[in-house]
């Protein structure tokens, strides 16, 4: 007998008629809130109105922190609006939000419009943001939320926030799969979602946790861009020889031998990058490192 979908090991049925009441759902913090839920999202169709404005909707994952996502986030959208696109990002790392003090919009506030929320604008380029971090009163709160009111302020970015016309809208997503990927990837089913972006360093011990996420994908039916070994390389300011940090790493090599999915590029420590973590604004000679930094990867994703 075919295994249905509720008996499957790990898998939320979130968005079919066994949520609220699968065995996977006992003891699950969510389940009153899933069981009260009619099936139907009356939000999806004022979530579609704002999404479908934006051309290109891109998740970028990682399994594990301090791999560099939320800094390759930034720079994709640095080097997409520098080259003229009109670019928004939603920092969904709820709990651990970074976004804001990368790109130089750490002490803003997000105001209400009659439009709706007003994403915060960027000194570079024009690319618009918001995030938790522009909600609370202080840099130094902590957000202690339980999943459902994660799920409602993933849904309040997309549906609330006046995003315009855009032609990449980035979502940069807390390590792991939980609550905000399950969120973001159901919301965005409906509305052409380009893919995702997956973020890993070369390590050998990062190799079992990227499996999980290239299986998440999967099993939420969102497609793989490719994967992203980051710090990957190390190149001799004196000589300019390219040195290889974990030789025999290959966690992309691995992932595209035995997963299918494509490695879009290994890129290597960059000194200019620690300057996105200073309460200042970038010179334009770090500008252009860093739009140098990440243009091997645009290309897939424009």
């Amino acid at each position: 007998m075919a295994e249905s979908r509720e008996d499957r090991l790990g898998e939320c049925p979130a968005d079919t008629e066994f949520v609220g009441k699968a065995d996977i759902c006992k003891g699950c913090p969510g389940r009153d809130y899933c069981s009260k839920s009619s099936g139907i999202d009356p939000d999806q169709k004022f979530i579609d109105v704002r999404m479908n404005a934006i051309r290109n909707k891109i998740l970028i994952m990682s399994a594990k922190g301090g791999v560099g996502k939320s800094t390759l986030v930034t720079c994709l959208a640095i080097s997409l609006a520098k080259n003229g696109s009109k670019v928004g990002v939603i920092d969904l790392d709820i709990c651990g939000p970074s976004i804001p003090l990368m790109l130089g919009i750490k002490h803003e506030n997000i105001i209400h419009s009659e439009y709706g929320w007003k994403p915060i604008i960027s000194p570079y380029f024009g690319i618009k943001v918001v995030s938790s971090q522009s909600l609370l009163e202080s840099s130094d709160s902590a957000v202690v939320w339980r999943g459902p009111r994660k799920t409602n302020l993933v849904k309040t970015f997309v549906k609330d926030v006046f995003w315009g016309r855009l032609d990449y809208l980035l979502f940069d997503l807390p390590p792991g799969t939980s609550d905000e990927h399950l969120t973001s990837t159901k919301v965005l089913k409906s509305v052409k979602l380009k893919g995702v972006l997956l973020v890993t360093t070369p390590h050998k011990l990062a190799k079992d946790t990227m499996c999980k996420c290239v299986d998440f994908c999967r099993k939420v039916d969102v497609p793989v861009i490719g994967v992203i070994e980051n710090m990957s390389l190390y190149k001799c300011p004196c000589c300019g020889e390219t040195t290889e940090i974990y030789p025999d790493g290959g966690v992309s090599e691995v992932l595209e031998r035995e997963m299918g999915v494509q490695m879009l590029g290994k890129l290597p420590f960059e000194d200019k990058l620690s300057e996105l973590g200073e309460d200042k604004l970038l010179e334009e000679d770090s500008i252009k490192k860093i739009v140098e930094y990440v243009q091997p990867i645009c290309k897939y994703i424009s």
